[in-house]
């Protein structure tokens, strides 16, 4: 009998809810990764597109255009995304050891670009929505290249097998397509419209989308497997939380430490 598969996107969006695989076999976590699409893997998508899309429909054109010109942040916001994150990831696979099925989803999470979540919470708590948009954009875009770099080097300096040849690339070119198609047209309506109560209207349509796939993925990832979010070893927390809390860590320090040098 096959076994029921999920896509790499599912995985993405689930990881934070629920650990996806039996750490235990190895077998799972391919078939997980190899799977196909169907109607959840549709619905996942929409809801994605309507929160990306709602969120860049959102940002007015010409604060966009600005914060391209914002060079340092972007050069920044590339660096902590690609450089720091993957090798934080990398460094917490080595210091716990973990199996190949925590291991390489770790390694898979840090290494993609920021997600639709991030423009999210920017609006959630009224930060710099544009710059936010204007990083995913780019990550998203950039992506393409350094996140298969990153996992083919990070994989074989933690794994001696060659795991990473499992992965659905098509699956997750499939997920960047998405990502930029809703930045762009949600850029390109917001331009055309030109209306303050279009993107009052389209905040809120993204708020929903927001909390929507938040439901969603919660559903999705309680309904499949036995495995629950409290039933894992102490490696399976701290491998979670340990690149979020050194990435912030960094952050803070480094933006100190640059406001420091220009008083």
């Amino acid at each position: 009998p096959q076994t029921k598969r999920t896509s790499f996107f599912q995985i993405l969006e689930q990881v934070i809810v629920e650990w996806v695989v039996d750490s235990r076999t190895k077998e799972n976590y391919i078939y997980l990764i190899m799977g196909s699409y169907d109607v959840v893997d549709v619905a996942g998508s929409l809801l994605l597109f309507l929160l990306v899309f709602n969120m860049s429909a959102t940002v007015d054109i010409h604060s966009m255009k600005e914060q391209i010109k914002n060079g340092k942040a972007i050069l920044t916001g590339v660096f902590l995304q690609f450089v720091l994150l993957p090798f934080l990831g990398f460094a917490v696979v080595k210091a716990l050891n973990l199996s190949h099925a925590m291991g390489i989803t770790l390694l898979v999470v840090t290494s993609s670009p920021g997600g639709s979540y991030s423009n999210w919470w920017c609006s959630l708590f009224n930060a710099d929505l544009a710059l936010s948009v204007t990083m995913t954009a780019i990550s998203t875009l950039l992506s393409v290249l350094t996140l298969p770099v990153n996992l083919l080097l990070y994989t074989r300096f933690s794994y001696e097998d060659d795991v990473v040849g499992v992965l659905d690339w098509g699956s997750l070119f499939t997920a960047l397509v998405i990502v930029i198609s809703a930045i762009g047209m949600g850029l390109l309506t917001s331009a055309k419209i030109s209306s303050h109560k279009f993107n009052i209207v389209a905040n809120k349509v993204g708020n929903l989308s927001g909390i929507a796939l938040v439901v969603f993925s919660a559903a999705l990832s309680s309904s499949g497997g036995d495995s629950q979010l409290w039933d894992h070893s102490w490696k399976f927390y701290v491998g979670v939380m340990a690149p979020c809390v050194l990435g912030l860590f960094f952050c803070k320090y480094s933006y100190q430490l640059f406001r420091a040098e220009e008083t």
